[in-house]
This record gives structure tokens, C-alpha cells and sequence, in this order.
């Protein structure tokens, strides 16, 4: 699991408490039907704006954004400038034997291509479609919690504007005004909660985690490739250890060890 995301969702929940205990009385902020309106109403757009099976989708991608696992990159490549070594020095065939104890299910299928000679751009072309329809439907899931994002605020102004207009509507009592008052703005605090808490970190660490397994992405098919084309393995490795950040690369001396 993501230890960072936990501990800034759990970290800005508490704090947004401690502040409200600090300041007066936690069921002062308790209001069931601006939760339902909140709540209720950002979910009900959401599902309106999109496609049916892909919001009954929204669990797994929030599965997916907290408990995914980082692709270490370096490994990776190191990975893959074996494979480049072994069919350097043994031939492409001798990486069917290999497969087995592959991880990374894209890798597997972009060597069984090469292994079973499929022509090279027919693999790049596969590989990259499988890509862009990765991305295709991170970005989905991307746009439900950003739609969330957006609007869980707006229901929370209709809820407040619904909370005024009962209150006006009623001022025959004028010791009612203030609770009816405080009571109305408690729709506009959990729509900006909610956005800003849950909803928007969520949509973007989503992106990050998009990113990250592109550049994976990315580095297989590129590793793939040279490996398909009999590249010298430490041109391989060269090539591959580009896609890193300069500070995340290994010296010199430890790539020659």
C-alpha cells in the first residue's frame, strides 16, 4: 500500500477534526441531510456522466490507486539487459526457457513475440495499442474522482441554497435563524471537504501512478525491441538508463561491475 497516501488522507481528516474540537462541538457539524445532498448528489452526477460499467469500475480503481505496487525501474532494466545477454550469447530461443520466471505479464508477452518471430513492427504495434488503451482507462478512472472533485462542492452550494431558502421561509422565530443559518453553510463544508480531502488527491495521485506505469511501459518496449534486433547488451542498458533521472542512475563503475 501506499503509506503516503494513507497518512495524508488520515492526516488532513485529523487535523480538520482537531480544529473543530478546538472550536466548539463536534455534533454542531453533524447534518444527515447535507451528508445525503453532499454525498447523494455528487455520486448520482458522477454516474450521469459516465458510462454505467465503467462507474461500477470506481472500487477498483481506488483499489488500484491505494495498494498498487511501484515497478522498481532500475531493476527492470537490469532485467532486461539480461535477457539482452542470453540472447546475445545463446540466441533468441533460448529466452522461452526464461518466461516462467517473469513477473511483469507485458514483458512475458512482448518476449514470447520475439521468441516466436513475430515481425518487429507488429510488435511495437501491439505493445503501444496495449499502452494507449492502459492510459485510455486510467484516465477514465481518473475523470470519476475528478468529476467528484467538482461535484460534491456544487452540491454543497445547492444544499446551502436549500438551507436559506427553508430558513427565510420560516422567520416567524428569530432565536431559530442562527442554527437554521449554520446548519444551511454545513453543505458548503463537506462539499469543499470531501473535494479536497478524498476526491482530488485521490484523482491525483491516480495520474502519478498513470505516469509511473507508462515510463514501465515504455522501458519493455523499448528493452523488447533492441532485444528483438540483437543490440549489444550494453547498448542496451545505455539506451534503457535514459528513461531514468539522472540522480537515479548508477555510477559508472557499478554499471562496468
Amino acid at each position: 500500500m501506499d503509506i503516503a497516501t494513507l497518512i495524508g488522507l488520515v492526516l488532513g481528516a485529523a487535523l480538520v477534526l482537531m480544529a473543530i474540537l478546538l472550536g466548539g462541538d463536534l455534533m454542531a457539524y453533524v447534518n444527515i441531510p447535507s451528508v445525503l445532498i453532499v454525498i447523494g448528489g455528487g455520486f448520482a452526477a458522477t454516474m450521469a456522466s459516465t458510462p454505467l460499467k465503467k462507474f461500477l469500475q470506481m472500487p477498483n480503481v481506488l483499489k488500484k490507486t491505494l495498494f498498487s505496487k511501484t515497478t522498481d525501474t532500475l531493476t527492470l532494466i537490469r532485467q532486461i539487459v539480461e535477457l539482452a545477454e542470453v540472447a546475445r550469447r545463446d540466441g533468441i530461443l533460448a529466452l522461452e526457457g526464461m518466461v516462467e520466471d517473469m513477473d511483469d505479464d507485458f514483458l512475458v508477452s512482448g518476449i514470447q513475440m520475439a521468441v516466436d518471430g513475430t515481425d518487429p513492427e507488429i510488435i511495437q504495434t501491439i505493445m503501444e495499442t496495449e499502452l494507449e488503451n492502459l492510459l485510455e482507462r486510467h484516465e477514465v478512472g481518473k475523470s470519476m474522482f475528478d468529476a467528484l472533485g467538482r461535484y460534491a462542492p456544487a452540491f454543497g452550494m445547492i444544499g446551502t441554497l436549500i438551507g436559506l431558502v427553508a430558513m427565510l421561509s420560516n422567520m416567524d422565530d428569530p432565536s431559530k435563524i442562527g442554527a437554521g443559518m449554520a446548519a444551511a453553510l454545513l453543505t458548503t463544508l463537506y462539499g469543499a471537504l470531501l473535494a479536497n480531502i478524498l476526491f482530488l488527491p485521490l484523482a491525483d495521485k491516480l495520474a502519478i501512478r498513470s505516469a509511473e506505469e507508462a515510463l514501465t511501459k515504455t522501458i519493455v518496449i523499448q528493452g523488447v525491441m533492441t532485444i528483438q534486433s540483437g543490440d549489444n547488451p550494453r547498448a542496451v542498458e545505455s539506451k534503457l538508463m535514459t528513461f531514468l533521472p539522472p540522480a537515479e542512475r548508477p555510477k559508472e563503475e557499478e554499471q562496468a561491475a
